[in-house]
């Protein structure tokens, strides 16, 4: 046996029993699991094709944006300016990808299998992607410095990155973890206080004055999509029909 074909032989191995993860489920199981996916996917596009065609004609939907952030800005107190950039800093550039990092690392570590940690990782590097290639193609104009709580930012304003990476940490570890579970009340109620705290980000950005809400509503229907884009990667790899748990 060559070098070469040892290696490929330990690497299957290590693969195998590291990466491969199995969960068996009736096939209407697994069908649903793709309409999910589907459906995410198509109502994601949809929603985000509405946002941007209404943001570049300045109409439709992108109404709702000066009055709600002048709406916004009068909500302002010291005490709840010091919330939102609290919630500014966890959900943004620095402090997310290190707690990103550190869910990933210490769920491969003490999981059996590394697929879904790795899932995680590679889904809000997706998200991280997209907004780097729309944003400088869209290049829509931020709200007006003065009204910036958190130091200035002239960077393109649509989609929101720190939305777009709240949302996809967030849906997606609430699914990969949820996903093996049987009872569906606790599903509901993490995805539930997934929303929540999706809520908050949202609400966040348009309070401290660094984006319209029209660019936090396209990336939440991004993140519809990568995570559809997961569910059905994941139902793909994971899924195994097993006839004696009906059809």
């Amino acid at each position: 046996m060559t070098a070469t074909t040892e290696d490929a032989g330990r690497l299957r191995r290590f693969h195998e029993k590291f990466m491969v993860e199995e969960r068996r489920m009736p096939a209407s199981a697994k069908r649903r699991l793709y309409l999910w996916s589907i459906i995410l996917v198509a109502v994601g596009l949809v929603a985000f094709i509405v946002i941007l065609t209404s943001v570049l004609g300045k109409d439709d939907l992108s109404v709702i944006d000066q009055p709600i952030e002048s709406f916004m800005r009068t909500l302002r107190t010291p005490t709840l300016t010091t919330v939102m950039i609290t919630v500014a800093i966890v959900f943004g550039p620095i402090a997310l990808p290190i707690i990103i990092l550190v869910t990933v690392l210490l769920w491969g570590f003490l999981a059996k299998h590394a697929w879904r940690p790795v899932l995680l990782a590679a889904g809000t590097l997706t998200g991280v992607i997209i907004v780097q290639i729309l944003a400088p193609i869209i290049g829509r104009h931020r709200p007006p410095i003065q009204y910036m709580l958190f130091g200035v930012d002239h960077t393109s304003s649509f989609p929101s990155g720190h939305v777009m990476g709240a949302c996809d940490f967030l849906l997606i570890t609430t699914y990969l973890v949820f996903s093996r579970r049987q009872h569906i009340a606790s599903t509901v109620t993490g995805f539930l206080v997934a929303i929540v705290l999706i809520a908050l980000a949202v609400v966040c950005r348009v309070y401290l004055g660094y984006h319209w809400p029209t660019d936090a509503l396209a990336s939440v229907s991004l993140s519809l999509i990568v995570l559809g884009g997961v569910i059905a990667l994941d139902t793909r790899r994971t899924a195994v029909v097993d006839p004696s748990l009906g059809s």
